[in-house]
């Protein structure tokens, strides 16, 4: 069961966000991850808590941010519902797409299991409702993933196979690399891995 930290910074000026203290593991019914977000300061930013099925679709999707909560899932697309800071409030979404994203590693390995993709292959394009801090507004993302190389690196814990994917935007043309190895997110724009405790889980 990986358990470390990321810290995560703003992609463009690489202002500090805060920190996310996470553990994730597989399971017989798919995969989970649980984490809790930090401020600069070290103050208490929210938590997330994702649960994908063995197909990659999320089967249970839960954000706090700023006293905002979202819970969400593969229903119809994908459907959520998001609650305001006082509680008074929820309002129920729904789109016609693949899953979810945000600012949290785990929507990447989510992603990249979703996807399931070949090095070599053609790009694949998906549609994605992203939540966005502070307040966990939705919207909706097209992106297109393209699996560039895989490649194993020897390590005291035997080799460990590290995935790179090509992740365009396809509103802005913006394209990124993204690094996997297993379930634990090694480097994307504005999240890096500061610590791991335990290897990454190989899925099956």
């Amino acid at each position: 069961m990986p358990r470390g930290r990321y810290s995560l910074h703003d992609p463009h000026d690489h202002t500090p966000l805060g920190e996310e203290h996470f553990q994730c593991a597989p399971g017989p019914s798919g995969w989970r991850y649980v984490s809790r977000t930090t401020t600069p300061s070290g103050a208490d930013a929210g938590s997330v808590d994702l649960a994908i099925d063995e197909l990659g679709r999320p089967i249970r999707l839960e954000l706090h941010a700023a006293s905002w909560q979202v819970r969400g899932a593969a229903i119809d697309g994908v459907t959520w519902v998001r609650t305001d800071p006082t509680g008074a409030h929820a309002q129920e979404g729904n789109a016609p797409a693949h899953a979810f994203t945000g600012t949290s590693p785990a929507f990447l390995v989510a992603t990249a299991r979703l996807l399931r993709l070949a090095p070599g292959a053609p790009a694949t394009r998906l549609r994605l409702v992203a939540f966005t801090d502070p307040v966990l507004a939705p919207r909706t993302v097209d992106q297109s993933w393209a699996l560039v190389k895989s490649e194993a690196h020897a390590t005291d814990n035997g080799p460990l196979t590290v995935d790179e994917y090509q992740v365009s935007a396809l509103d802005t043309g913006e394209q990124h690399a993204v690094h996997i190895a297993g379930d634990v997110v090694l480097a994307a724009p504005g999240i890096e891995l500061e610590d791991l405790e335990t290897p990454p889980s190989t899925f099956l």
